[in-house]
């Protein structure tokens, strides 16, 4: 059979011509903001997820960062408060999160150091699922009490443990947080029996605190220098080898009764692994940046916090010694969490 071709009617071939253009425009866009040349990044805000719930000392930092780091920027960064699970559902959140550096974490110890020595099967692995950006704070803890309590000093604290073995409770955000560790260093260095009691975050431990549900606390000093300044909670002794420039009559926990102790807490900016590094190195250059020229220094010294910070390798490498650090001081103190 003899097939002929007739031409197709003219709005058929306009219609076809629309639609070749169309698709070839369609394959000449990014697929993703992941795609887009680092120079324009960024282009819309950035999410920073902070691990726990607002109020404590990571908020506060965290809240800055955002604002400055925005500032910065050009594009505004919102922060996200995701308390919980001792930091573990920020960081599986943020582990899975598009690689495109719009997504953002304040990575503290507890996530990066402490938790992997602590829990099997996280669901994240603190070198190979994010990459570090640069370290951005360093806190001190103050060990407060309850101005109830029958003791104003560390070495009477000690004396009281003693004499009444766990029944004296210490609080913290939650079950394998450095706050928690700090706490059973200072039980295991005193050799003391404290009462361990976990909450979801800074806000709620402190607030127990206050009320008198628990009767110590080793606490970021943001989340509580106000309480001790107003006499809602009693003051005994500083985390850190060295006194804090802020507090300078306030001893250390070593100069107080138990020499060698020594915990502080830190924190850094970390993304999904894989993220293009051209846009590593500007978020490092933009918090180096906001670090140097930050007017904040003060008010946050005041708060027991250091700003300091690292190139992503310098920062890698610190996680991967406190790693090992943390290592040594759970398995000592026969820790863990199933």
């Amino acid at each position: 059979m003899l097939m002929t071709t007739r031409p197709l009617p003219r709005l058929q071939r306009l219609s076809l011509h629309a639609a070749a253009a169309l698709l070839a425009a369609a394959a000449m866009q990014p697929v993703s903001s992941a795609a887009q040349p680092a120079a324009a990044y960024p282009t819309k805000p950035i999410r920073l997820v902070i691990p726990f719930p607002p109020g404590g000392g990571n908020d506060i930092v965290g809240r800055l960062l955002a604002e400055r780091l925005g500032e910065r920027l050009g594009q505004q960064v919102v922060t996200d408060n995701r308390g919980g699970a001792s930091t573990i559902i920020a960081a599986d959140l943020v582990a899975h999160a598009a690689k495109d550096g719009y997504t953002l974490m304040l990575g503290p110890n507890t996530t990066l150091a402490v938790m992997p020595n602590l829990k099997a099967g996280l669901p994240y692995d603190p070198l190979k699922d994010f990459d570090p950006v640069s370290l951005f704070a360093r806190s001190t803890y103050l060990l407060v009490a309850h101005p109830s309590m029958p003791f104003g000093t560390v070495k009477e604290l000690i004396a009281q443990a003693k004499a009444r073995p766990g029944q004296i409770n210490f609080a913290s955000p939650g079950a394998g947080t450095s706050n928690h560790l700090a706490g059973e260093m200072f039980k295991q260095m005193a050799g003391i029996n404290l009462t361990h009691v976990p909450y979801k975050g800074t806000g709620p431990a402190v607030s127990d605190l206050l009320g008198g549900h628990v009767q110590l606390m080793f606490a970021a000093m943001a989340s509580v220098r106000a309480h001790v300044a107003a006499g809602k909670l009693r003051g005994l002794a500083v985390s850190t080898a060295n006194r804090n420039p802020s507090l300078p009559d306030m001893p250390t926990i070593a100069e107080a009764g138990v020499p060698g102790y020594h915990s502080n807490s830190w924190s850094g900016v970390i993304l999904p692994s894989g993220t293009p590094q051209a846009i590593i190195k500007r978020l490092n250059a933009e918090i180096v940046g906001l670090v140097r020229d930050s007017d904040a220094l003060p008010r946050l010294s005041a708060q027991g916090f250091e700003l300091a910070t690292s190139t992503p390798q310098e920062f890698r490498n610190h996680i991967r010694a406190e790693l090992e650090r943390y290592g040594k001081v759970i398995k000592a103190a026969g820790i863990r969490l199933d």
